[in-house]
């Protein structure tokens, strides 16, 4: 098979009925990001099957054994299986042997994350099917060891806004199974009380439901916050935060949905003090942060138009915004990659495709958890 060029391509690996078969080799032929895991070492105490392509391949047959997964939709099956295929997609990345023998892949879960949001970008799978998928390549470790976690319930709710946790928890199932480790039956013990505290909790197969949109944006910023709690909404103006690759389309949609309003532009502040995108961007920054401060003194609502493709430069935004008591209300804005490129090309000075893929290897999603309200944006066909 040649490497898939979108996602149906992808979906189409599935194992399906009547017989459930994987078909190793033809993942394997399609796949350059699967043939990268062969040789990768993984330490022996939880992975004594091989290297994480035998694993992974494991896994698969695994989520493929299993009675839930048979029994859902064929979308959702296929969703799952892209999850458990790239879970461990990383780890050529991120494994190491430390000074002591112990093999480690520390970091992981994160990066694959980002892999998995890049790649599946590429191949034009739909935004939720896509953040989904990547929620659950961020998490998928969380089952296993969940209970001991004292951000437990924060996680558990952030997972089921962007993913389902039942999805999560048949994913480690999977993972678990699909390997030689000496803690199986624990571990799936441990799986099943995550299920338990899910369902407890109302969010195992659903969306985490909160009186209000202020009440779910301040759980997530002071976690120990009663999640019922229908807290007072005292906000006093709106700072819209946008974020997106450059020529996604922001400056069009600020145009065409926030006419009038006041914009603090990263671009614009460049071009004013002279900045080059290569210099030191601190004092543009800076001078952004001072602007919008003087719009939040004067309780005026206003746009922060920036990439802001990972979730710490939004938090500087939004953190800053929520102490001043304003709504914040992300808009992300996306295109398809030839779209992109292409209104990159025609730009009076063209931004190179390595900038671009720089910025795309760092994206990170919004999701509801930051802000409350999260509008997705696409322009292009």
């Amino acid at each position: 098979m040649r490497t898939p060029t979108e996602y149906a391509d992808l979906a189409g690996l599935c194992p399906a009925p009547p017989s459930w078969d994987l078909d190793w080799d033809r993942v394997r032929d399609a796949l350059p990001e699967v043939r990268a895991l062969e040789g990768v070492e993984q330490d022996p105490v939880h992975h004594a099957e091989g290297d994480v392509a035998v694993h992974t391949r494991m896994a698969c047959e695994a989520l493929a054994s299993l009675p839930e997964w048979r029994a859902r939709p064929a979308d959702e099956r296929a969703r799952l299986f892209v999850a458990v295929l790239l879970h461990d997609v990383a780890k050529p990345l991120c494994t190491r042997r430390e000074d002591d023998g112990r093999v480690t892949a520390h970091g992981h879960s994160r990066r694959g994350d980002l892999m998995v949001r890049a790649l599946l970008w590429r191949l034009g799978t739909p935004v939720a099917e896509r953040e989904h998928v990547a929620a659950l390549v961020r998490h998928h470790q969380v089952p296993f060891w969940a209970l001991e976690r004292p951000d437990l319930r924060s996680i558990a709710f952030r997972v089921s806004l962007t993913a389902r946790n039942d999805d999560l928890a048949l994913l480690a199932t999977a993972d678990i199974l699909g390997r030689h480790c000496r803690d199986t039956a624990e571990v799936l013990e441990n799986i099943g009380l995550y299920r338990e505290y899910c369902a407890e909790q109302a969010c195992l197969d659903r969306p985490r439901a909160f009186p209000s949109d202020h009440a779910r944006f301040w759980f997530f910023r002071r976690p120990d916050r009663d999640p019922d709690h229908d807290a007072y909404d005292d906000t006093r103006m709106t700072v819209t935060v946008m974020s997106g690759l450059p020529g996604a389309g922001k400056d069009t949609w600020i145009a065409r949905e926030r006419p009038g309003l006041p914009v603090v532009g990263l671009d614009a502040i460049r071009a004013e003090l002279g900045v080059r995108p290569t210099d030191d961007q601190r004092p543009v920054a800076a001078a952004a942060h001072e602007r919008a401060r003087e719009h939040l003194r004067a309780r005026r609502s206003f746009v922060w138009n920036a990439t802001n493709i990972s979730r710490s430069l939004r938090d500087r935004c939004t953190g800053l915004a929520a102490a001043y008591g304003a709504r914040v209300e992300i808009t992300a804005v996306e295109a398809p990659p030839g779209v992109l490129r292409a209104r990159l090309d025609r730009r009076p000075a063209p931004v190179p495709a390595a900038v671009v893929d720089r910025l795309v290897g760092r994206w990170e999603h919004p999701d509801p958890t930051e802000a409350h309200r999260l509008t997705l944006v696409g322009t292009g066909p």
